[in-house]
């Protein structure tokens, strides 16, 4: 299977669950920065439209994580990992109203993680 580029807390999962049984089946897109800041963001499945300057990093909770291609270069040498935190966040994510928001932690991988990376998707 290989080091997991994506994972999610327990916290955020429980919201994951929350939000999914509110609005169906649900994917991420980690943004890139501007208008909402540099954060994870819920969708409806299908609501964001990736294209071919997008990847998909894998699943967290059931969902499909996607982030682009540009960015992920430089972030391609770190795990990341989907928390929650409280506070209000400025972006279109599903968790905003709320209260709180879902946030990015990360963490360079081992030398024998990276060797052992999950491909990643187009």
């Amino acid at each position: 299977m290989g080091t997991a580029r994506v994972l999610i807390t327990p916290e955020a999962e429980k919201i994951v669950d929350q939000l999914r049984d509110s609005n169906g089946p649900l994917m991420f897109h980690q943004s890139g920065g501007c208008c909402d800041g540099s954060q994870p963001m819920c969708f409806p499945k299908g609501e964001f439209r990736t294209s071919e300057s997008d990847v998909m990093l894998g699943e967290i909770a059931g969902c499909e994580f996607y982030m682009s291609r540009d960015q992920f270069e430089y972030w391609k040498h770190t795990q990341l990992t989907i928390d929650v935190t409280s506070g209000r966040g400025s972006s279109f994510s599903l968790e905003i109203p709320l209260g709180i928001r879902f946030i990015t932690k990360s963490r360079l991988y081992t030398a024998e993680e990276e060797r052992g990376l999950a491909a990643i998707g187009e």
